[in-house]
């Protein structure tokens, strides 16, 4: 397979998976037995193609959260004025980053092998069918909740942690699906909470390795055309992975995706070998 053709394919892969709640980092390892291991700028710069089509995606809603800081936000979000929802998101946030650098210094995380992404496959998948059926028992007792309450903002935070020390946990999934726990009942609003607290989230994991990279100077010898085809790709296809998302669960579960993280986790476990 020509260098080309796989960095197109790691590209696709990113975009695909980084918004769903499949584990985009799982996915990417498993990839990159058969397509060949990539350099750290590499990893960086899909992801940033996959954060960017999320933002384009959530423009209006960025730009009214920005503009309600000025006085000039029109409507609501989800029920709650926009500068409480726009604080709301820099707390979720603000949780990630201080309790992400605690575990960072700490150098708590688990290795980059096939089998504890294959078990955190399995485990996120049983989360994610408990957090729909709770909040489904709970939306029709008490009627469905859009509103993010400074309890679900300090989970999700806190679920972000989680999700990067955890590879094959999902980023998108721990989020969601704590949200839904926490008393969301709403998958629209708990996915779009999910997703914006991302934006600002990845950016600066983006930032940060960037910054490692360039400081020891790996980026001279990357091949900036293949990373160019693949942030390309990302983008791309992270945008219409996110597009069909959002219009999927308004009449769907994530119960589709629970059965793809079973059926995927116990495949590793049963065709790659222990500690690999």
């Amino acid at each position: 397979m020509t260098d080309f053709l796989a960095a197109l394919l790691l590209g696709v892969i990113e975009g695909i998976t980084e918004f769903l709640p499949i584990s985009s980092t799982g996915h990417l390892l498993i990839a990159e037995r058969w397509l060949g291991h990539r350099s750290d700028l590499f990893n960086i710069a899909i992801q940033a193609g996959a954060i960017l089509a999320v933002v384009l995606i959530y423009r209006a809603r960025l730009w009214q959260l920005a503009m309600s800081f000025l006085g000039r936000a029109t409507g609501d979000v989800h029920g709650q004025p926009p500068r409480d929802y726009a604080l709301k998101l820099g707390f979720a946030f603000g949780v990630t980053a201080v309790f992400g650098v605690l575990v960072k210094k700490a150098g708590f995380e688990l290795p980059d092998e096939v089998t504890p992404i294959a078990w955190a496959l399995l485990i996120g998948a049983g989360w994610m069918l408990l957090a729909e059926h709770l909040a489904a028992k709970r939306a029709a007792a008490l009627g469905e909740h859009a509103r993010i309450t400074w309890t679900v903002a300090l989970l999700v935070g806190l679920a972000q942690v989680a999700a990067g020390v955890f590879p094959g946990t999902s980023r998108s999934a721990a989020t969601i699906f704590v949200a839904l726990l926490a008393g969301t009942t709403s998958r629209a609003a708990a996915t779009e909470f999910a997703f914006l607290v991302g934006i600002p989230t990845m950016f600066a994991a983006t930032g940060y390795e960037l910054m490692h990279v360039i400081g020891n100077g790996s980026a001279a010898n990357e091949d900036w055309t293949a990373l160019a085809v693949a942030f390309v790709a990302s983008m791309l296809t992270a945008f219409a992975a996110v597009k069909w998302l959002l219009r999927y669960i308004q009449t769907h579960r994530f119960t589709a995706f629970a059965v793809y993280r079973i059926v995927l986790g116990i495949a590793l476990l049963a065709l790659v070998p222990a500690g690999t």
